[in-house]
């Protein structure tokens, strides 16, 4: 039965269900208007609205990239001696456990994250088509030199310094038949000591020894100073499978790594190259 409340309704009714029209607590009303006020005053004192291209900046001018750049700006002067130390530096001359190398390791570290880790693997393992930077197998040089080298400049890029090789497309040229193709990759198969077949590789040798041997050396052994891999060991940059190794000499490869000496200050190159050295490949 409808009896007379002392709170009144809302004056809607659902299957004769009324709801009373019970006021806010004021706490609660406070609180919101406080919330309110808070917010039209934030909103007027730091940067709260998206513009066109940048959002209002508001009256306190507070800024997160300015603080961030604030304290990069601080940690360079902190550093400042010793990145001009390490920029100078010969880095074949930095002494082991020196604050210098100290620096470049921890430096390179970041370098090579933030880098060159995309390609090469976090660990430096590399991947298919990215060399190993642990182990002692290095197309170039792994001297701590000739690894900087090869940061700075790169290979295969169109910069004047890099590093720079090229291998012939033998099937997509045609300078090779389908079947001498078929029978140096026999060959490299019998020289890296894997399964082949024995009267193809055979006749791969005098293939091998016309179109190869200039490059990778008569014994397959490869001129790392050309960029032309050992062909004799069990390390492959593009697989050493039947399959893959036809590839390669069928198109050819062409790896390209950029100049990061145009991307990176010559400190963070001598940096990288020390940290990259001391992870335990290399020369």
């Amino acid at each position: 039965m409808s009896k007379k409340q002392d709170v009144e309704t809302t004056g809607h009714s659902w299957d004769g269900i009324e709801e009373f029209n019970n006021p806010l607590p004021k706490w609660w009303l406070y609180i919101f208007y406080a919330c309110i006020i808070w917010g039209v005053a934030y909103s007027i004192a730091y940067p709260a609205w998206p513009m066109v291209s940048k959002a209002t900046s508001g009256l306190m001018g507070w800024s997160t990239r300015a603080n961030v750049a604030a304290k990069i700006s601080e940690f360079e002067q902190m550093n400042a001696a010793v990145e001009a130390e390490l920029a100078a530096a010969d880095v074949t001359e930095v002494a082991l456990g020196s604050d210098v190398h100290s620096y470049a390791v921890n430096a390179g570290a970041a370098v090579f994250r933030a880098n060159c880790s995309q390609c090469h693997g976090s660990g430096a393992a590399g991947n298919v088509g990215y060399p190993n930077l642990l182990d002692n197998d290095w197309l170039w040089g792994g001297t701590v030199d000739e690894i900087a080298y090869t940061i700075q400049h790169g290979i295969r890029n169109e910069t004047d310094d890099a590093r720079y090789s090229e291998m012939p497309k033998f099937g997509v040229d045609e300078l090779l038949e389908d079947d001498q193709i078929n029978q140096v990759v026999e060959y490299v198969l019998a020289i890296s000591g894997q399964d082949h077949d024995a009267a193809l590789a055979s006749a791969g040798t005098l293939v091998f020894e016309e179109n190869c041997a200039a490059c990778h050396a008569e014994d397959g052994t490869g001129d790392i100073y050309q960029g032309a891999p050992n062909l004799t060991d069990a390390i492959w940059l593009y697989g050493g499978s039947r399959e893959a190794v036809h590839e390669t000499v069928h198109a050819a490869r062409f790896g390209v790594m950029p100049a990061w000496g145009e991307r990176l200050s010559q400190a963070e190159v001598n940096a990288a190259a020390l940290y990259v050295h001391q992870l335990g490949g290399g020369e």
